[in-house]
């Protein structure tokens, strides 16, 4: 068991000092975009920048919780449809990590904006509207955005994307960019050391605490959050899978263990997981885009006891 010491990480020095000085300087921008990987801290910071930028105006004094809460009358957060009402307890936040390839952001949400800025300030200066995910506006959503970015309103937008190209290119060119970078292995080991308890780490031989890290994918937030994840594993699923499988029979049993007892969620954390295992032991790169085939099927729900049998059959025949 890993036990988290620290919580509500924010780790970008270079952002933090380029946002304390808009708010310090007053040099508002009509439009933000945060860009970067999942899980670099682009959300945590966003609503620390809007508290911020509510806290030199606000004429509450409990703006802070109320922007926290989602209802605060001059702040709008806008996310895609499905993942809309699905915050209730801490598996349906990890799910939200993993994304289905089904959620977007229609135009009908964006025409909310319209009608919200419309309405006048009630407790500070400016409106602001925050947008989760904002790769995954459609085609008619992202063309009803930049109209409403290119008419002057009392209003500043903040977006939020970990795909930036597929943004368009006219929405890009009307926003200040934020960037925020990944990190290394090696950085990630080094903050966690604050953060994270391994006195009474107990990982399966066969893996290395770098193998969580790695499967971070440079970032600290997202490597928490998968620690959760394997602290969920039993060590009869964990056991097996240090290297590719060769016996039929243990596949298909292994198999049917992982699709009994483990979300979806988790077992797209346990392809990562494997990817960088078997990479590290194997360097077959056949082998993992066989793994990333079988997150897409996890993804889209396809069978997944047999998605799993049939990618570890595939890898043994390989492997042979």
């Amino acid at each position: 068991m890993i036990k988290v010491k620290k919580n509500n990480i924010l780790f970008n020095e270079e952002v933090n000092t380029c946002l304390n000085n808009i708010i310090k300087n007053k040099s508002f921008a009509n439009g933000y975009i945060f860009y970067g990987a999942e899980g670099v801290g682009k959300k945590q910071t966003a609503l620390r920048f809007i508290k911020e930028i509510f806290k030199q105006t606000s004429l509450t004094e409990n703006f802070e919780e109320r922007i926290t809460n989602n209802n605060h009358p001059d702040f709008l957060i806008i996310e895609p449809d499905s993942l809309l009402g699905t915050k209730s307890s801490r598996s349906s936040d990890l799910e939200k990590t993993i994304k289905s390839g089904s959620e977007i952001i229609k135009v009908n949400q964006i025409r909310n904006i319209k009608t919200f800025l419309g309405q006048k300030s009630i407790n500070s200066e400016k409106k602001i509207v925050l947008i989760i995910d904002a790769d995954l506006l459609n085609e008619a959503a992202s063309n009803c955005l930049l109209k409403t970015l290119e008419e002057p309103s009392n209003g500043i937008f903040i977006l939020l994307t970990s795909k930036l190209n597929i943004l368009l290119d006219t929405i890009i060119s009307r926003c200040q960019m934020i960037r925020f970078r990944s990190f290394s292995s090696n950085q990630i080991k080094s903050i966690m050391e604050d953060y994270l308890d391994t006195s009474k780490l107990n990982i399966n031989s066969n893996f290395k605490f770098e193998d969580l890290i790695n499967s971070a994918n440079g970032s600290p937030n997202q490597l928490l959050k998968n620690i959760e994840i394997w602290n969920d594993f039993s060590d009869e699923i964990i056991s097996k899978l240090g290297s590719p499988i060769k016996n039929s029979l243990e596949i298909l049993e292994i198999s049917k263990l992982i699709s009994e007892k483990l979300e979806i969620y988790q077992q797209i954390y346990l392809v990562n997981l494997i990817q960088n295992i078997w990479w590290r032991k194997t360097k077959n790169i056949d082998l993992v885009k066989k793994l990333e085939n079988l997150k897409n099927l996890l993804r889209n729900n396809i069978q997944p006891r047999l998605a799993w049998e049939i990618t570890f059959l595939k890898i043994s025949m390989q492997h042979i």
